[in-house]
């Protein structure tokens, strides 16, 4: 299986670098990813549940980082085996390119070419459902990753409650979230 794509994540480069080596981030982005480990600078553990078709298997695998080349890109290679369900190996050449966004933010085209081989009861699926199914992992894990390494946007950041200064909002947030919101006062004890 050859899979070659592009996606444009809204983070500069040298934070999805960081993310792409990073395993918390990696753990909460891999569809199934039940663990994953740094053995070396270089080497990484993975435990990973994947349905394909009829088919659910848990991978236990390893896999290897070479052609390092920071923040622009590396080869990630990796093998695992699902015991009964069958093995997979393979890598990816990942690049990262610079770019810039509609609004002028630093943003990071990641652009990647994966060529795989599947055996035992997997690859008797068929190559159309193994085909379908990465790309839909791969579309997952770049939502997810997007999602995680992209910084909240602006009008997020400074959001205020109408009628707070910036410092009072959360404590007035968390109140009137507590209490129910009371914007009328009480009317003066005559």
């Amino acid at each position: 299986m050859d899979m070659k794509d592009s996606q444009r994540i809204a983070a500069p480069r040298e934070v999805v670098w960081a993310g792409l080596n990073d395993p918390e981030v990696l753990k909460q982005c891999i569809p199934g990813c039940e663990t994953i480990e740094k053995v070396s600078d270089t080497e990484m553990t993975a435990k990973v549940t994947l349905k394909i078709g009829p088919v659910k298997a848990t991978f236990n695998g390893k896999v290897t980082l070479s052609d390092l080349d920071p923040p622009n890109g590396y080869v990630i290679s990796g093998e695992g085996a699902g015991g009964a369900a069958g093995h997979a190996k393979g890598s990816a050449k990942v690049d990262l390119e610079a770019a810039q966004g509609e609004d002028g933010a630093e943003e990071t085209i990641l652009h990647y070419d994966v060529k795989a081989q599947v055996g035992g009861k997997i690859a008797q699926l068929g190559g159309r459902l193994i085909d379908a199914t990465a790309k839909k992992l791969a579309g997952e894990f770049f939502t997810k990753f997007g999602e995680v390494v992209a910084p909240p946007p602006p009008e997020q950041e400074g959001e205020t409650i109408s009628g707070t200064s910036g410092e009072d909002a959360p404590k007035k947030g968390w109140f009137s979230g507590m209490f129910g919101k009371k914007d009328k006062e009480a009317p003066a004890a005559e």
